[in-house]
């Protein structure tokens, strides 16, 4: 199998030492996840990468963080495995692992949707940067950010509908009592680099909906090929690893994240009588047991402790 990369990458010494972010996600047969698995997982360790990739028979979907060269070295392995990956890199920050290790999973799904039997390859007609822009404008464009809540409320296309979400699979039940294909006849839609759109526009055609639209490689590739001129991303965009959020230049953005409940904060967030590091923030104070909050401070003296060893302390954020 010949590995086709959509844009060319150029090593320097300087490049190959430095630390970047690379996700991936394509929906493909495959026929032993499980297999599969166990030698992506032994080349990742042999590579010292960190970070997570999915696995399902519906397909593969992972953001890793290493060094180039390494991040190179595993691509050629996927190689061996699928004909062809859409990749997008983007900056690591000095001093950021981007993960704590790295995991391998065996997922029902590769995005959790809980539709079964969805046609993930009848999905929605893909735009670019530019036809993007003229969906914004037009007013009889209906258009969805299909994140959850706590990724919409740092960063969004102006004008865009939100489900206000907390969990992907929440999505089929917001569309069946919010839209319906006679009055929203055009539909255009939105996430972080495009995987869920993909399950989320393959739903809404199986609905009824005709004219169906998605931003190709979502938000991150929008921004990575639009100028700070031309852009109409307002904020920051939430990313799944240490970085928090990226701003409209794809460099770490300015927020950190509650351990508690996972939302994004901001400066005037963690200066709030409701914030205790690792334990609680304005978004989710008052909301866990006596039980819960004494686990997460003691998880919290861990971290601190381990800190101050010059380790790390590993461990399960609250669901």
């Amino acid at each position: 199998m010949v590995l086709k990369v959509r844009s060319t990458l150029r090593l320097s010494v300087t490049e190959t030492e430095s630390r970047r972010v690379l996700t991936f996600y394509r929906f493909v047969r495959v026929a032993s996840p499980a297999r599969l698995q166990q030698r992506l997982q032994t080349a990742g360790e042999r590579l010292a990468l960190k970070g997570t990739v999915l696995l399902a028979a519906e397909g593969i979907n992972g953001t890793l963080a290493g060094a180039v060269a390494d991040l190179t070295a595993f691509q050629q392995e996927l190689a061996r495995h699928f004909d062809e990956l859409p990749y997008k890199w983007s900056d690591l920050e000095a001093g950021n692992p981007g993960f704590h290790r790295l995991k391998i999973r065996v997922k029902p799904e590769i995005v959790s949707f809980g539709v079964p039997d969805l046609d993930v390859h009848a999905t929605g007609r893909h735009v670019d940067a530019g036809e993007w822009h003229e969906l914004l404008e037009d007013p009889e464009v209906t258009v969805i950010d299909t994140r959850n809540q706590y990724e919409v409320d740092i960063g969004t296309f102006p004008g865009a509908v939100s489900p206000r979400t907390t969990n992907f699979r929440e999505f089929p039940q917001w569309v069946k009592d919010n839209l319906d294909p006679a009055a929203h006849k055009r539909v255009a839609m939105f996430c972080t680099g495009g995987i869920r759109c993909e399950k989320a526009s393959a739903y809404m055609l199986a609905a009824g909906f005709d004219e169906v639209y998605q931003l190709n490689g979502g938000i991150l590739k929008y921004l990575e090929d639009t100028r700070a001129g031309e852009t109409r991303w307002s904020g920051e965009c939430f990313v799944f690893d240490q970085r928090v959020s990226v701003d409209p230049q794809l460099q770490q953005g300015r927020y950190q994240q509650c351990f508690a409940c996972r939302h994004p904060l901001s400066e005037a967030d963690m200066a709030s009588a409701d914030f205790e590091q690792g334990v609680s923030c304005p978004h989710c104070s008052g909301r866990h047991s006596s039980e819960q909050t004494q686990n997460l401070r003691e998880r919290q003296k861990q971290v601190l402790l381990a800190e101050r060893r010059g380790s790390q302390h590993i461990g399960k954020p609250m669901k």
